[in-house]
């Protein structure tokens, strides 16, 4: 990469700063933002650098308009494929196209209508189980109804032994060894040294044991449920062949991360923001008890609860689940001047570029009117909750009906409220809140 004396970060400032970075680095990163500017490069040993951007223009560039130039990066398409497999999430090139075009249809917003009242019945159980008059850790919570909500819809899975919480139990441990392999590059050694990366291969193996028992299950049971897996099971390429047993986990896997993950982690924001703006929360349930309990499709979603849309989307820019963009350019490519080198790591800062004072009037505030229909124009070029470009997250209609529907429907039942005076993220493979203290009052 070339431009006139692009600023560095050391290794030895890398290697110096190792346990604050291990344990949450975007004040690091920050501070080098602040520091150095928007784009600097980081040197992560003797020969692996990373190049940091918190550019929008930049973000454009790799994720939209030059997306065919740029492949994710080895941490998705290697790092995190050995764990869940080479699906839409991880894959590059062809493959990838090929995937996309497979399921994308699965997801038109008509075909979600199928499963909208499995979603709307998974929501309502599990908020039934929230206990009044005390204190709880939301997020584990939201875990738990988000996992469910994506087990159920994708095929219809009633856990009589605990199926779907062992799925839950894997991938959380998938990420946590993940994040230490990311953030501790020179340690690999020592982690398949221990044990420590096979054992966690060989719990990802027992989940694609489970799933292939589910699949397999399905295809000998002859019937027709209306949910994911049918719509995945039914779904064929150019040739008129559907996908192998292979394939499907890999999908589901990718899936169950990517819907389970986000989507918990951005209702934890979201309700934690609510309970510190108790105005802003009486807007919502103003907003939630005039819809007289009717039913919303997924095409009426954001003009039936307009407000509640706002308060997530503005959550989702001041804490986005997908933190970070990673790409490397398969060619050389030139964005404003700089030169971009084929095989080089470029990391987009989401979170900086959210929260970046250039683009957003008082950034670090909580107000969901930045996203009303007529200011929303404002910011479409520095905004990336789901992604952007060809590669956008395929279930952001899907995430973003459920959230709204669990939202709502939870402060139509509840007021809630929180003694946090801060909100802690803690940014493993997504971002993720820390002590997310909430309690809830019958309303």
């Amino acid at each position: 990469m070339s431009k006139t004396n692009l600023p560095k970060v050391s290794f030895f400032k890398v290697y110096k700063n190792a346990k604050r970075i291990l344990k949450n680095p975007l004040p690091f990163h920050r501070e080098n933002f602040e520091k150095l500017g928007d784009i600097f490069e980081v040197r992560l040993g003797l020969t692996s650098r990373a190049i940091f951007a918190r550019d929008p223009g930049l973000a454009k560039h790799i994720l939209q308009k030059q997306h065919r130039k740029y492949y994710k990066s080895d941490l998705q398409s290697k790092e995190l494929a050995k764990y869940v497999g080479e699906g839409l999430l991880t894959a590059n090139g062809d493959k990838w196209l090929k995937q996309r075009r497979l399921i994308q249809p699965a997801f038109h917003k008509k075909k979600l209508e199928a499963i909208v009242q499995t979603i709307r019945e998974t929501i309502k159980e599990e908020l039934s189980k929230v206990k009044p008059n005390r204190s709880i850790d939301i997020h584990p919570f939201m875990g738990d109804l988000a996992f469910n909500v994506v087990g159920k819809s994708l095929f219809s899975y009633t856990d009589t032994s605990n199926t779907i919480e062992r799925l839950k139990q894997i991938t959380d441990a998938a990420q946590r060894s993940l994040i230490k392999e990311i953030r501790q590059p020179y340690k690999r050694w020592w982690f398949y040294f221990t044990g420590q990366i096979r054992n966690t291969l060989k719990q990802t193996q027992e989940a694609r044991d489970i799933l292939y028992e589910i699949i397999e299950e399905r295809r000998q049971s002859g019937k027709e449920y209306d949910d994911l897996l049918d719509m995945l099971l039914e779904a064929k390429y150019d040739d008129g062949q559907g996908m192998d047993n292979e394939q499907l986990i890999d999908e589901i896997l990718i899936l169950f991360i990517a819907g389970y993950e986000t989507t918990s982690n951005a209702l934890s924001f979201t309700l934690m923001l609510l309970a510190k703006h108790p105005q802003i929360q009486e807007k919502v349930y103003n907003e939630a008890i005039a819809s007289n309990g009717k039913n919303i499709s997924f095409v009426e979603q954001g003009t039936k609860y307009p407000y509640t849309k706002q308060c997530i989307e503005e959550s989702m820019r001041l804490f986005p689940p997908a933190y970070f963009a990673d790409r490397v350019p398969i060619e050389n490519d030139e964005y404003d001047g700089f030169v971009f080198e084929k095989g080089a790591m470029l990391l987009v800062s989401l979170y900086e570029i959210h929260r970046h004072k250039d683009f957003w009037e008082n950034p670090d505030q909580f107000d969901p009117d930045r996203f009303h229909v007529d200011k929303k124009k404002d910011h479409v070029n520095c905004y990336f909750p789901f992604g952007a470009g060809p590669r956008m997250c395929i279930g952001n209609s899907f995430a973003m009906y459920e959230m709204i529907f669990a939202i709502s429907e939870l402060v139509k039942r509840y007021h809630i409220a929180t003694d946090v005076k801060e909100i802690e993220i803690n940014p493993l493979i997504t971002l993720k809140p820390e002590n997310a203290i909430l309690s809830f009052e019958l309303r």
